[in-house]
């Protein structure tokens, strides 16, 4: 299951606010961090920053991680908040200290990187307390939209592993294409 990686040469489908806040919304991604201003946050598997630039007015300073340099090329051509910066790196070696990150979110892109290891990571990088908000296209879904069927995973899925990873679920759940997993690391 999952571990695809969305083509960068369709970066212009990203920008898409219409159908990417049906999938998940600014509002809830913002409810799900509750940031008050101060916070390092990592957005992880950032692409375009299409979701960076809805947390980064919220936050001290966000780390927009994704493993392709040219997501980052189209973020940068669009324009990168200065309180933003860009990191290429895989999900499973982040480039940041025990505990250093306050908050950490994932949209639409934990089927990309949902391994035993790359979680340990998110865990490892992201302070006691922290909130971690997963929203990614559902196994439960059609497949209409999104990766294939056969690469994602249920709100079940998410959930399971991420308790497996030392993390406590705060909220889950399972919408028509998409789920939604709120998590705090204990």
């Amino acid at each position: 299951m999952g571990h695809h990686t969305f083509d960068a040469g369709k970066a212009a489908k990203l920008e898409d606010a219409a159908a990417r806040y049906r999938s998940v919304s600014r509002e809830e991604l913002l409810w799900g961090l509750d940031l008050t201003g101060t916070e390092t946050v990592v957005d992880l598997g950032s692409g375009t920053g299409f979701y960076t630039d809805d947390v980064a007015p919220h936050a001290g300073r966000v780390y927009a991680v994704d493993i392709q340099d040219a997501m980052h090329g189209h973020y940068r051509e669009k324009g990168v908040p200065a309180n933003v910066d860009l990191v290429t790196s895989g999900i499973e070696d982040l480039p940041f200290d025990d505990g250093e990150l306050d908050a950490a979110v994932s949209t639409m892109t934990y089927h990309e990187f949902a391994t035993d290891d790359a979680l340990a990571e998110i865990g490892r990088v992201l302070a006691s307390g922290g909130p971690l908000v997963v929203a990614d296209w559902s196994a439960d879904g059609t497949g209409e939209d999104g990766p294939p069927l056969a690469e994602r995973f249920t709100a079940d899925d998410a959930a399971t592993a991420l308790e497996a990873a030392g993390f406590e679920i705060e909220l889950q759940a399972t919408r028509p294409e998409t789920l939604l997993v709120v998590a705090t690391r204990r």
